[in-house]
């Protein structure tokens, strides 16, 4: 069965296509830029690209590119930046991999959807209302929302993922930055935080799109995707810090130090992001896919820690 696979040559986009071959399907890797992984070059993607030449012959269609969520966006009008390819480029593939004959779209959206936050123990859920706090989780809103009406007009089906932060091998941004501080034994002042948050392990999220390939249950349906467990800060970095063989250096600064410094310094979004719960509940996955991620949290983190 031939898959096309945007955004492949990326983080999540090369695991699956290892995957994919595996299990003996076709995967058409197409990426912005050409020679990146063997890659067909496409260019921006917008309301004007052409998908033809790549959808012909393709049963399925995983989209993962996207203009993605940035710290300090330096963009005159973000929302615009951010509709244009997540909004604007994702319904103009899906229109035409309607029109070709593709018989299920997979998107690949984020957690962000439904909100920054939860409070303690009310974790966020596949059918919870939405409450984006920023353009790009705004404009993956409205990719959503575009892509169920075309499923309501269409014969072709669409699953939605939402997953929260997504770690493995290769990791890249804040998550690698804090890899390397842990294996340089580097103090992280985390000891006195006691949030819960969700992730999800790339191997963990590879796999539950593999379900979504198939199953017909995943049809028309929204998915959260998580380890199914979840982990303070300070947890984590202890687990890290296992993975590596080396201490977890934990002082125990008081969150509202922490909170106060972040305002202090321009840097309340990426305390808060430290601080705060973010829990996502992974139960309707469970249930219509009869999916369990088959990675755990302590394996996770072994291979996330194998290439930095």
């Amino acid at each position: 069965m031939k898959v096309l696979v945007t955004g492949a040559s990326g983080f999540v986009g090369l695991a699956l296509c290892r995957a994919l071959v595996a299990q003996g399907m076709h995967p058409i890797r197409v990426s912005r830029s050409v020679g990146q992984q063997g890659c067909l070059a496409m260019g921006e993607i917008d309301e004007a690209t052409n998908w033809s030449p790549v959808l012909q012959q393709c049963a399925l269609v995983v989209h993962l590119a996207a203009r993605v969520h940035v710290m300090n966006d330096t963009a005159q009008d973000p929302l615009t930046a951010y509709r244009r390819t997540n909004v604007a480029g994702t319904l103009n593939l899906a229109r035409q991999s309607a029109a070709a004959g593709v018989r299920r779209f997979i998107f690949i959206s984020t957690v962000k959807v439904n909100g920054e936050s939860t409070p303690e123990g009310y974790p966020f859920g596949a059918d919870d209302v939405p409450a984006p706090q920023d353009p790009y989780a705004i404009s993956k809103l409205e990719a959503e929302q575009g892509l169920r009406q075309l499923a309501a007009q269409s014969e072709m089906q669409v699953v939605i993922i939402r997953p929260p932060l997504v770690y493995g091998p290769g990791v890249g941004a804040n998550f690698a930055a804090l890899l390397r501080a842990v294996r340089r034994g580097w103090p992280l002042p985390f000891g006195a935080i006691q949030n819960r948050r969700s992730l999800v392990a790339l191997d963990n999220l590879v796999d539950l799109i593999k379900s979504c390939v198939s199953h017909p249950a995943a049809a028309n349906q929204i998915f959260m995707a998580s380890d199914g467990q979840d982990l303070s800060t300070a947890e984590l970095v202890r687990g890290i810090a296992q993975a590596l063989g080396v201490p977890a250096r934990l002082p125990p600064v008081p969150v509202w130090a922490l909170k106060a410094a972040g305002s202090l310094l321009g840097k309340r979004d990426v305390v808060s992001r430290l601080c705060d719960n973010l829990q996502v509940d992974i139960s309707k996955t469970r249930d219509l896919l009869g999916w369990t991620p088959p990675v755990s949290v302590h394996e996770g983190l072994r291979r996330a820690v194998m290439k930095i």
